[in-house]
């Protein structure tokens, strides 16, 4: 390990760490935790300059047709209050983004085959005729014609999380979907140009640190422009419910980790921090993450996108929680930024 007073690497040499097994196991172990989150900070403020990039996402389906075992939006919960925003509503909330100056907006939804690939290239042209920002999908598993469609419509951006790299955790928690397909998708993303990302989540049942480990560097090695992770959070409706909720700490090891080996990469720090504990979000700032996503999923709605328990809780609204947000990144000496906010992956080599 490099010791915590080696000095600062000027922005314009700063390397991207490669990591053997037994380094990331050991780092997941919290045996560098100092150096880890020294280094983690130094790396985002380098490549991002105190910047704290701002995307405003829509949530504009909760219908899903997968039965994935974490997830409260299951196809089999019957428990869930299904909704499905109109083609006018998904614009006036993208409208809202665009008026507050926001630079990206990310429009998600489970996979819901509801909305037809013309559809979704319709909404994606009036949003570029309409704003000056870039579109980040993040729809599911589409067929390879559907987003090659939407890329050629104008789409910018594609976020695909697998949640585990390992076949038998997959397996386990995503009855049904195919392991290979999903990955060939997302170097087919890549191929058509997409900024691409994907993400883990950790301490998913099952999941070990070689597990986690083996993750974080499948995850780097893809070269990918988006980087997500954030912890297991057991949902009452779902067969995990009785499983114990993830660490935070190791979720912030993560964050840090997948930094270190992917300086320019756009890395969130994700609601389900501050779910299981508030201030986890903003700590996760200082600790690799450059990226926020306020919900302006309409109120009406807004609940009832309840991946997992806390997901959308507040009561506030979607001008109150950007404004809260942009207050908490200022008290912390962090900039909010409402630019595009694209990668800067392509700016960096290796380092042993």
């Amino acid at each position: 390990m490099i010791p915590l007073e080696e000095p600062t690497i000027p922005a314009s040499k700063l390397k991207a760490y490669q990591f053997d097994l037994a380094t990331l196991i050991a780092l997941l172990q919290g045996q560098e935790d100092d150096w880890l989150f020294h280094e983690a900070k130094q790396a985002t403020e380098l490549s991002f300059n105190g910047q704290v990039y701002l995307r405003g996402i829509v949530e504009f389906s909760n219908h899903c047709r997968n039965d994935c075992h974490y997830c409260g939006l299951r196809s089999a919960n019957r428990a869930v209050k299904r909704y499905r925003l109109s083609f006018d509503e998904i614009l006036h909330a993208v409208d809202t983004i665009a008026e507050l100056g926001l630079g990206t907006v990310v429009l998600q939804s489970g996979d819901d085959f509801h909305y037809r690939a013309d559809t979704i290239s319709r909404l994606i042209g009036e949003i570029k005729q309409r704003h000056d920002m870039a579109i980040t999908l993040s729809l599911g598993d589409r067929k390879l014609t559907e987003l090659k469609q939407w890329r050629d419509a104008g789409a910018d951006r594609y976020l695909l999380k697998m949640e585990t790299f390992d076949r038998k955790l997959f397996a386990r928690c995503r009855p049904k979907a195919d392991f290979d397909e999903r990955v060939a998708r997302l170097e087919y993303l890549q191929a058509l140009g997409f900024q691409t990302g994907s993400g883990i989540i950790t301490h998913l049942p099952g999941m070990t640190d070689e597990i986690l480990a083996r993750d974080i560097q499948m995850l780097s090695d893809m070269q990918l422009d988006m980087l997500a992770c954030g912890p297991f959070i057991a949902h009452s409706q779902t067969p995990f419910a009785d499983q114990p909720n993830g660490s935070i700490l190791t979720s912030h090891r993560v964050s840090a980790i997948l930094r270190l080996m992917n300086p320019g990469a756009n890395i969130p720090a994700t609601s389900s921090l501050d779910a299981l504990s508030k201030g986890a979000r903003e700590l996760a700032l200082k600790r690799g993450c450059n990226v926020i996503m306020p919900s302006f999923t309409p109120e009406a709605v807004y609940a009832n996108y309840s991946i997992y328990p806390g997901k959308n809780a507040t009561t506030n609204s979607s001008q109150q929680r950007l404004m809260q947000v942009c207050q908490q990144l200022h008290a912390h000496g962090l900039t909010p930024s409402f630019t595009r906010g694209d990668a800067k992956r392509n700016l960096y080599v290796p380092r042993h």
